[in-house]
């Protein structure tokens, strides 16, 4: 199982597709998990792998879709007593598989590195490719985009050579992050022309120039360096300040369980309103005497 996973999470790395690797790092018993057991979650919500009973899939689910949120780590500890496991560092969360016993499961999120196009073959340009690679970042050097999803960061480092043609291919690729490595009079030409071209004067608002912090940056490889550091920057920041909204849950009325609603595959609908359980198994015990349950 684990050689499956390993070259599942492979897979989804040289695709880019993001994803969370999760492996159960504590257990007591009588949980059925056991230290070393994993689990990936990608984007979309499917499950792969074994962290114990299925009641702690919903929660595994939606740990995962926050982490991949925030990008960040994170401890889960699932227990019959919750508030004796609160520590720094961990989220500590209800255990309601019918084993009792309690788990820690530690989530990490893949997220695949930011794409940078570079655009243009000048000294800057191929200082900012190596360095750029040496950070793990995704490089195209293309003229156009891959097809898919737009570059997060693209550099028009031309120097001279086709630079309005640059910088609109970058707008229309509508790149979040844009920046031209020109001096202010060169980089006024390049908006003046493509303004008489139809570019909208909001967008060309939104190009970063001179290119990357102000360092002092005179050789290619500073100017490399400054534009990264602005590149780090930003990332940083939107990071820090990306809201991360919790999906809709809603609770197992059999066993206490936190049920996230879209992925739910256990519902019923009784006297008009839905409900949604953690397993087929609380589905069952809730139609046979729903009274009992809602009354509790």
């Amino acid at each position: 199982m684990r050689a499956e996973l390993l070259q599942l999470a492979a897979d989804l790395a040289r695709k880019r597709e993001p994803f969370v690797l999760a492996m159960v790092v504590r257990r007591e018993p009588y949980s059925s998990a056991h230290a070393g057991d994993m689990a990936i979650i990608t984007a979309d919500g499917a499950y792969h792998g074994w962290l114990g009973g299925n009641c702690t899939q919903p929660t595994v689910r939606r740990e995962a879709r926050l982490a991949l949120a925030d990008g960040k780590p994170r401890l889960v500890s699932l227990s019959q007593d919750p508030k004796s496991q609160e520590r720094p560092g961990v989220t500590a969360l209800p255990m309601t598989c019918h084993s009792g016993g309690s788990v820690e499961i530690y989530l990490e999120p893949m997220l695949p590195p930011p794409q940078l196009w570079i655009l243009g073959d000048s000294p800057c340009a191929r200082a900012l490719a190596r360095l750029s690679e040496v950070m793990g970042y995704g490089v195209e050097r293309a003229p156009a985009p891959s097809a898919g999803q737009a570059p997060m960061f693209a550099v028009i480092a031309t120097m001279g050579e086709n630079d309005e043609e640059a910088l609109a291919a970058a707008i229309a690729a509508r790149c979040p992050y844009i920046a031209v490595v020109a001096s202010r009079k060169r980089f006024a030409e390049m908006c003046e022309a493509l303004l008489e071209r139809g570019i909208p004067r909001e967008a060309l608002d939104q190009v970063h120039n001179p290119a990357g912090l102000d360092i002092g940056a005179r050789l290619p490889e500073e100017v490399a360096l400054s534009i990264l550091a602005e590149i780090v920057e930003l990332r940083r920041a939107q990071l820090r300040t990306a809201p991360v909204e919790a999906p809709v849950s809603a609770i197992d009325p059999v066993c206490g369980m936190t049920v996230e609603v879209a992925t739910a595959r256990h519902r019923a609908t009784h006297a008009g309103h839905e409900y949604f359980f953690c397993n087929a198994r609380c589905r069952e015990k809730f139609l046979a005497d729903p009274v009992r349950f809602l009354a509790a």
